[in-house]
């Protein structure tokens, strides 16, 4: 039996969960609206709201799952890899907490995390599968070959393909975050009223500075021609914009299936909770004869219920770390 509190700080979300015995009993998120204002994450101001969150979270989450302090048998936290200032504020309480309490502490790796996200709900997918890990930050094919075996076998050279969206969102003047109303506006649309070009990268790696690049241009060319093309043509834009990342990310991971021979995919991250991304990998599926695995929404975004599950097995196999841990902005696997 094991009750273990986690902290999620990598970036603008401050997150705590519960996990008792395997079971995700918490699992409160705070968003920090504040960056709203301008148009992406400042980091300076994501630890300062980190600082006025951690506290009321981590009571909330208490009172959530029904647990006091002493109840608690390990503290788990993200290490990295994210924004030095926001980890530092979830690093440090952490600390200090299981300090006060005298309880053990667990360091995850935030991505790791995104992909053990799928052992907190049935059905649980077997090893080895692999994952696509898709986010503002990172696009990766991961190999998983055990809970903490896992080998990231392509990656993007360049920007992510949440940057991508978040990108193309700017261009098109739609407030931040602009990745989730693209998908939005994307329903309504013709995914095939655009066509922009896809990367020939080697291997399973991925680029998407080059699409980003073609589509400003593009954008700009057609506003020259008329000035409301945007807002003319916004629902088609987005539709084929999101088909054309969806597209580039389906490709590589069905390469990486037939190369690996293996039938259970697995998607994780925040541009998972992506609808076209989903009814895609999902038709691609039925053809593959793939079993597929998505997270409940909840836990595709940054939330501390993936660290909760990750510092679960990690309790399980007594890997604990001492007081002298520190952030890590970048982290290996």
């Amino acid at each position: 039996m094991s009750v273990i509190l986690a902290i999620e700080s990598s970036c603008d979300e401050t997150s705590v969960a519960i996990c008792n015995n395997g079971k995700i009993t918490a699992n409160v998120i705070a968003n920090q609206t504040i960056h709203e204002n301008y148009g992406g994450v400042i980091p300076e101001l994501a630890s300062r709201v980190h600082q006025q969150n951690i506290v009321p979270v981590i009571q909330q989450a208490l009172n959530d799952a029904r647990v006091g302090k002493n109840e608690l048998d390990a503290v788990a936290f993200t290490r990295g890899p994210g924004l030095l200032g926001s980890l530092l504020v979830g690093v440090s309480f952490a600390k200090s907490f299981a300090m006060a309490l005298d309880l053990p502490l667990i360091a995850v790796n935030h991505m790791q995390a995104h992909i053990l996200a799928h052992f907190i709900d049935e059905p649980k997918p077997k090893f080895p599968f692999l994952c696509l890990t898709v986010s503002g930050g990172h696009t990766q094919v991961v190999l998983v070959k055990d809970y903490f075996d896992m080998e990231i076998v392509g990656e993007t050279l360049d920007d992510a393909a949440g940057e991508a969206f978040d990108k193309t969102a700017k261009i098109l003047k739609l407030p931040y975050p602009g990745g989730p109303l693209i998908d939005k506006y994307a329903k309504e649309g013709d995914p095939l009223a655009f066509k922009f070009p896809e990367p020939q990268i080697k291997d399973l790696n991925f680029s998407f500075s080059g699409l980003k690049t073609s589509i400003l241009y593009f954008i700009r060319a057609q506003e020259k021609k008329n000035p409301d093309f945007i807002s003319e043509h916004l629902n088609d834009i987005c539709a084929s914009v999101q088909h054309s990342i969806v597209g580039i990310l389906l490709n590589k991971l069905k390469m990486a299936a037939a190369r690996y021979g293996i039938k259970d995919i697995a998607i994780a991250g925040g541009v998972s909770a992506n609808s076209g991304l989903r009814l895609a990998l999902q038709k691609m599926a039925e053809q593959q004869h793939w079993n597929v695995y998505i997270p409940a929404f909840q836990y595709c975004t940054d939330n501390a219920g993936m660290i909760a599950i990750a510092g679960y097995h990690k309790y399980q196999l007594g890997d604990f770390v001492g007081q002298d841990v520190a952030p890590l902005s970048r982290m290996e696997f």
